[in-house]
């Protein structure tokens, strides 16, 4: 009788094996994919999920800006700050979505872009009022501009009317009806005033000084022209209730103004004193920091935007 061939043992299944290497392989391809979208910015956020965000402003190289976007890298936002020579490219960048905040302007100035250009820019948070003030190179005083002599002022109407203002103040110029937020060049009493009053570019006003008496200079172009805020000889007095309008505002298209990254950036700048203190400082220690909620810079807006309305 022939022996039984010996049994063979049958080989073990890979199956399972194969399909838990397989799902290895599968988390390890999605992990480094996601930290390939995320940068890897995760970790530098804390464990927060970063959130891009483009601002523009004038003035982007102060050292303040790089305060406020490493404070807002601790919450998970990568803030980008694209700087403009001019302000009035900003709200157009802004409204075409070049951008998703500006923060430059007060909510005169606000006020004008949306009326003359049927837009619906918002305020979004407040961040501080800057005087407004005259420099001179050729004089130390008001007293001393002469009968005749010129002064330059901003051409953009909202500082135009504030500078106009500011000019009334010292007795330099007469407007008619006293003036207000909307004067401009034609509303000056000439035979009243003791100074011819032109209009130029605001960044060009500093440059003007060796040619006239003296000009009207926003805060943002003081330093850059290598003046010094205690140089001038006159300012409006920002802490005036009556300065509301011009308190200077984040901005963002209306779909916008209930974005929560948007609204924790304005936070961040609000609740940063590092932040605040190296905006002061650029400002020369003229800044008057005002926290108004949206609402009522909204309210505010409303009511000069119907005024500038009325006026055209």
């Amino acid at each position: 009788m022939s022996e039984p061939l010996p049994q063979i043992a049958p080989p073990k299944s890979r199956t399972k094996p194969l399909l838990v290497g397989l799902a290895v392989l599968v988390v390890a391809a999605l992990v480094a994919a996601f930290f390939l979208v995320r940068g890897g910015d995760d970790a530098a956020a804390g464990g927060q999920e970063t959130t891009k965000v483009t601002l523009g402003t004038v003035g982007a190289s102060d050292p303040y800006w790089q305060t406020f976007k490493d404070a807002a890298a601790k919450e998970g936002i990568d803030l980008e700050v694209k700087d403009f020579a001019d302000y009035a490219q900003l709200n157009p960048a802004l409204s075409e979505g070049e951008l998703d905040v500006n923060q430059f302007q007060h909510l005169v100035y606000l006020s004008e872009y949306n009326t003359g250009n049927d837009a619906d820019l918002a305020p979004l948070g407040s961040t501080a009022i800057y005087p407004l003030a005259l420099y001179s190179s050729k004089v130390d005083s008001v007293e001393d501009i002469e009968q005749g002599d010129t002064v330059v002022v901003p051409d953009d109407d909202s500082n135009q009317a504030r500078a106009l203002l500011l000019l009334q103040s010292q007795g330099l110029v007469e407007l008619e009806d006293g003036g207000s937020i909307y004067s401009t060049l034609a509303d000056i009493d000439q035979g009243a005033s003791q100074v011819e009053v032109k209009a130029i570019k605001a960044d060009l006003t500093p440059t003007s000084l060796p040619d006239v008496a003296a000009a009207v200079i926003n805060n943002d172009f003081v330093e850059k022209a290598g003046l010094q805020f205690d140089d001038a000889i006159a300012k409006d007095d920002a802490s005036d209730p009556k300065a509301l309008p011009y308190v200077n505002v984040f901005a963002v298209r209306a779909e916008d103004r209930d974005n929560p990254t948007y609204l924790r950036l304005v936070k961040i700048y609000q609740d940063t004193q590092a932040v605040l203190d190296g905006a002061d400082e650029v400002s020369g220690g003229t800044a008057e920091f005002v926290k108004l909620p949206e609402s009522e810079l909204q309210k505010t807006l409303d009511e000069v935007e119907a005024e500038t309305a009325a006026q055209q």
